[in-house]
């Protein structure tokens, strides 16, 4: 199984695919809209590695400022809270598929931190 197989990012919308994704964990830091808990089919919720709510509201899903979102969420990354919550999703995916969730919409999952996360947990920038 290749790095990229392993780590996908989908959105929470989306219908599970229990051969496909292997362990699902919500990367977000608030609770997505209109997703009951017991539909969402999840393994874990990861708050503490999203990007800060500040952050967040910057970037506002601008795709010009991606490339700058992307090296400040890697700072936060880098924080204690944060790199230990990546360490544990670098264990899970060590074990096997791993699938990151957002409710980042589908035109924007390509500049979202789940993308970005997906690439650190791959080792690619």
């Amino acid at each position: 199984m290749t790095d990229t197989q392993r780590v996908r990012t989908r959105r929470v919308y989306e219908e599970a695919e229990p051969g496909e994704d292997g362990v699902r964990v919500l990367v977000d830091r608030v609770w997505p809209r209109g997703v009951k808990k017991e539909d969402a089919r999840l393994d874990a919720w990861d708050k503490e590695v999203a990007p800060s709510t500040e952050l967040r509201k910057w970037y506002g899903h601008d795709h010009a400022r991606f490339t700058e979102f992307a090296e400040r969420y890697r700072a936060e990354l880098a924080e204690p809270a944060a790199r230990d919550a990546l360490d544990r999703l670098r264990e899970r995916a060590a074990g096997g598929p791993l699938t990151l969730l957002t409710a980042t919409k589908a035109e924007d999952l390509d500049h979202s931190h789940a993308a970005v996360l997906a690439q650190e947990l791959r080792g690619a920038r």
